[in-house]
């Protein structure tokens, strides 16, 4: 295994990063306790999680997957052996995660309940990376931006300043419930922006982002990844296998049993124009140069300068090993070159 360094920080996580939305509601209990088990015993020490899991979000079923962690935590007394991340959710009308039954916010009394509430199912006194889910203010993520109206960027009247959210998560440091703070599904402005107001004594920097990116999506590469190499805030690469569709196992329209986009239909996003045909050329080339499809895109995303990490997620062992061992291939010039030639020719189909 490798190991870099988290933002600024003391911490050293893995390259490989162990994702667990799917505990909870595709995987059981004990089969995330084997994951775990597995993964810490290859060199793991950087988990995943967020009070939003399992995927996809349900009242039924959130908070399950840190719930499975702290069982986990329990039965094998092993808190010290892993550098734990996970989430607060941010804005949206989602009912079911707060007490009082309203929508989530990113303020001061929500993110004091969140980290209670993850602390307790975590059965942990700490975690160590506390990251924002998604942005507190309208902007358009995740998607396609020329879906969304000019109304996705223009602030509600009820938006809660940045800087007051850097009070709030700085008074969970101060009372040691959280280690470092990181951002998710941010942009370039956002990320400056929340660097500049922690630089006001008491508030906390943060160390990461985590945003998508694959061979599909290098969209990050346009503005943030200098960000992330001068300002030392690392990427924390989400969906490096663009939902699995980059393993080849949905081309021609093939829905295995079993696999995420038969069971939810959440696969719309690696499902644009030009998606197909950037996908098959991908997995050619892979296999034209005798590697697994999946490991070769998983090793792209591992030897990139600006990633601290590389968040996979499986719901079998046998993809997990895979995914694992994606950390002992290295790309050639050549074969990267290939791949740099794809992209500059379907671009960035899936943003």
């Amino acid at each position: 295994m490798q190991y870099r360094r988290l933002g600024r920080t003391d911490l050293k996580v893995s390259v490989i990063c162990l994702g667990t939305m799917t505990w909870g509601q595709q995987n059981s209990e004990a089969e995330g306790h084997e994951q775990m088990d597995y993964a810490l015993d290859q060199g793991v020490n950087f988990f995943d999680t967020a009070e939003m899991y399992a995927i996809p979000p349900k009242a039924e079923t959130q908070g399950s997957t840190e719930r499975i962690i702290g069982s986990w935590f329990k039965a094998r007394a092993n808190r010290d052996k892993v550098i734990l991340a996970s989430k607060v959710v941010g804005r949206s009308a989602n009912d079911w995660f707060r007490d009082d039954g309203g929508p989530t916010r990113v303020n001061r009394k929500q993110i004091f309940e969140a980290v209670d509430k993850s602390l307790k199912r975590l059965q942990t006194d700490y975690i160590d990376l506390y990251q924002l889910h998604f942005p507190e203010r309208a902007m358009p993520w995740g998607s396609n931006p020329t879906r969304f109206s000019k109304a996705a960027y223009e602030p509600p009247e009820d938006e809660t300043p940045i800087a007051e959210q850097l009070d709030a998560f700085g008074e969970i440091v101060k009372a040691g419930k959280i280690r470092h703070l990181g951002l998710s599904n941010e942009s370039a402005w956002g990320t400056m922006s929340f660097l500049a107001e922690s630089k006001v004594a008491g508030r906390p920097r943060v160390q990461s982002i985590q945003n998508a990116y694959s061979l599909l999506n290098r969209t990050f590469e346009t503005a943030l990844a200098e960000v992330a190499m001068r300002e030392h805030v690392g990427l924390l690469a989400y969906s490096p296998l663009a939902q699995g569709y980059l393993t080849g196992k949905y081309l021609d329209g093939a829905r295995p049993a079993g696999a995420r986009t038969t069971l939810f239909d959440r696969g719309q996003r690696y499902e644009t124009p030009g998606s197909e045909t950037a996908i098959t050329r991908y997995v050619a080339l892979a296999r034209e140069a005798g590697l697994d499809p999946a490991q070769m895109a998983l090793a792209f995303v591992n030897s990139r300068p600006f990633v601290t990490a590389n968040i996979i997620g499986a719901t079998t062992m046998e993809q997990l090993k895979t995914d694992i061992g994606s950390i002992g291939i290295v790309l050639s010039a050549e074969l990267e070159a290939k791949l740099d030639a794809i992209h500059q020719e379907v671009g960035n189909p899936c943003p």
